[in-house]
């Protein structure tokens, strides 16, 4: 749990201030609307024949594993990732995710490519039809490059900050969802830095990181002798964040025993600590953020509905790093200018940037700035691959383990048999 008093725009790191424009980002948010046509994506040929979806202004993505839009796990020439199917203004992007096999309108192989008409478009064994609806839905996109402390000129972060800058300046409760390293922190930061209670306490708490028998009195507080071990009286985070905005991280490891208490702070602005009987108002600000589908948490008896609804009065979605690919460069500079190093992104080999663009980021924009720092140390290995196995346009090799120079356990493998199969790395 930490806690931010004062002006939080001053004392809040800043991601951004080498690219924000001058004055506040509540005043100066300008935006523009942009028409996505909604597209009818089905398969026509395969072991998945007749699956069809249908998509506005959201990726598109086709593969085996099953994080994917579109998952072709029967066909075993579908690489794990395999493409991604992208709406723009007025048509639709095809970008091939480095997949082994490739991605192929009629005999030509894409890489990148942009269609104004619907398409056929062959994947492995796999033929998909992509259908231009006549029908298209708006989007309100910020023409800025950063909200906060959040950078990015996709599409997708454009409208997302759009949407921040409406929230920021209402008070309703926020539900930040997204993949772990995708800066769901940040996003509530910003929030509370564009807001009018940017002056008061900005109080962070961790639901994941507090033992169940402590989380009520770190929340609420507790009088003396409350327990065993309360030697005195303590305020909780609600009382801290009183006049600001409380941010609670990772919401759905919340114990569901508290959840009706957090109910009560929520409907009433009240909270009664541990072993008191008197009741204190708060104001507060609620910022919530789970990387689970509460939605679906709550269908499965995990989470009480009626703080799910009370939480999610508003919510946003933090796409992650593999969605918002055009933001790479701008996100690697940023990330050179922190560390201090001593060239920019224009001293990058094309090889190292066909590796970064060819991978798919499990571990999101926390894991780009990891492979940056080490990209600082051994260039030829900042995302674990060494360049020499590396085939540019071709999705990131699938490793078996972590270590950068060998696996102990296909070395083993080989040693007893000439038909185990070798990582990337090996």
């Amino acid at each position: 749990m930490s806690i931010v008093t004062g002006n939080a725009k001053q004392r809040l790191s800043s991601a951004a201030d080498d690219i924000r424009r001058e004055g506040d980002t509540r005043s100066h948010m300008i935006t523009r609307v942009v028409r996505y046509t909604r597209l009818a994506v089905a398969v026509v040929d395969g072991q998945h024949n007749g699956m069809r979806i249908e998509a506005a202004g959201s990726v598109v993505r086709v593969g085996s594993a099953t994080d994917n839009t579109i998952v072709l796990s029967s066909d075993d020439t579908i690489s794990r990732h395999h493409c991604e199917i992208v709406p723009i203004a007025g048509g639709v992007l095809v970008r091939d995710a480095g997949s082994k096999n490739g991605s192929y309108v009629g005999n030509v192989r894409i890489g990148l490519a942009t269609f104004r008409e619907s398409f056929r478009l062959r994947v492995g064994a796999t033929t998909l039809s992509v259908k231009l609806l006549d029908d298209a839905v708006e989007r309100e996109q910020s023409l800025s490059e950063c909200f906060g402390d959040l950078l990015g000129r996709s599409d997708c972060m454009r409208e997302l900050f759009a949407d921040l800058a409406r929230i920021a300046a209402s008070d309703v409760s926020v539900l930040v969802e997204g993949e772990t390293g995708t800066g769901k922190e940040l996003v509530a930061e910003s929030i509370h830095s564009a807001s009018s209670r940017s002056t008061g306490p900005y109080v962070v708490f961790d639901c994941s990181a507090i033992a169940p028998s402590l989380a009520e009195s770190e929340l609420f507080g507790h009088e003396r002798g409350a327990f065993t071990g309360a030697l005195g009286s303590r305020i909780g985070v609600f009382e801290q964040a009183d006049g600001g905005t409380i941010f609670l991280d990772e919401l759905g490891e919340l114990p569901k025993e508290l959840q009706p208490k957090l109910l009560r702070v929520l409907e009433r602005g009240e909270v009664r600590r541990v072993g008191s009987n008197r009741t204190l108002s708060v104001d507060v600000r609620v910022v919530a953020a789970t990387n689970r589908n509460l939605a679906s948490e709550v269908d499965l008896g995990n989470f009480r509905e009626d703080v799910f609804f009370r939480v999610a009065a508003t919510h946003v979605y933090v796409p992650p790093l593999r969605d918002r690919m055009d933001d790479l460069p701008l996100l690697v500079d940023h990330f050179l200018r922190r560390a201090n190093a001593s060239f920019d992104r224009r001293s990058i080999p094309d090889q190292v940037w066909n590796m970064l663009r060819s991978y798919s980021w499990p571990g999101n924009v926390r894991e780009l700035q990891n492979a940056v720092q080490r990209l600082l140390i051994t260039p030829d290995r900042a995302i674990g691959v060494n360049l020499r196995h590396f085939t540019p346009g071709r999705r990131s090799p699938t490793l078996c383990s972590s270590r950068w120079s060998h696996c102990a356990s296909h070395a083993a493998r080989r040693s007893t048999s000439s038909s185990a199969p070798t990582c990337a790395i090996c």
